[in-house]
């Protein structure tokens, strides 16, 4: 009895053996077949296409992708004044109510026209700043500098007729229709009178206000063209 379950035994060891050997084999000519058709090459292939082909994100919430040689841009004016403008450049938020740098008046960030480097940021006090100090600020800016703004509370109060040359200056064609509590944003280059594409200006006036005494928010964006090596204007 004892010798037929020794034979039992082996008999079921050897054709488990067997199979397994099979199988190795089965799938070593499997993935010899799919070589040979150059399947496994395609595969990894596929893999690299997806990875080379993955498509870069808008930046400052655009629906699309800026060309190399543009800067992406969002520029959203205040609420009243009561929520602060947004600036955003090149998919990175420079000011906003959310980061409290933004404040009454024009906020107004200037970045250099070719490297896409913010060189400075804030707020120009329209209503308790020094006209002259104001002045200066815009003055300073030098050319193919791109200078963004957007409009918080009243920017008239300390406006003066250079103020809204200065931005003419940038491309500018609405600014010297911005009265007071109007809302108002821009963007353009420092050096150039070349109309600018990046503008809008909403009216206060008590029909149309949706806020108690305050226009609407307006808002900018889009890609915004690098400005010139060779230093000239666009």
């Amino acid at each position: 009895m004892r010798y037929r379950a020794f034979l039992h035994l082996a008999a079921v060891i050897v054709v488990l053996l067997i199979a397994w050997g099979i199988s190795i084999n089965s799938f070593d000519v499997q993935e010899k077949a799919r070589s040979a058709l150059g399947l496994n090459t395609m595969d990894q292939n596929k893999h690299k296409f997806k990875a080379a082909t993955t498509a870069p994100e808008p930046k400052c919430s655009l629906s699309r992708v800026c060309p190399l040689d543009h800067f992406a841009l969002h520029i959203t004016s205040g609420a009243a004044n009561v929520v602060g403008p947004k600036i955003c450049f090149d998919g990175k938020t420079i000011m906003s109510h959310v980061l409290n740098n933004a404040g009454p008046g024009l906020n107004i960030v200037v970045v250099n026209g070719e490297t896409g480097v913010v060189e400075k940021f804030g707020y120009l006090n329209m209503k308790d700043g020094n006209t002259k100090d104001i002045l200066a600020y815009l003055k300073e800016i030098k050319p193919g500098m791109i200078v963004l703004v957007a409009s918080f509370d009243d920017v008239t109060k300390k406006m003066t007729d250079e103020m809204r040359e200065a931005f003419v200056g940038m491309g500018s064609t609405l600014i010297k229709s911005v009265k007071a509590r109007d809302s108002w944003v821009f963007a353009g280059r420092a050096g150039t009178e070349s109309k600018s594409l990046f503008e809008k200006h909403a009216v206060s006036e008590k029909k149309t206000n949706i806020y108690e005494g305050w226009p609407e928010v307006v808002e900018v964006g889009g890609c915004f063209p690098r400005t010139p090596t060779d230093g000239r204007n666009l």
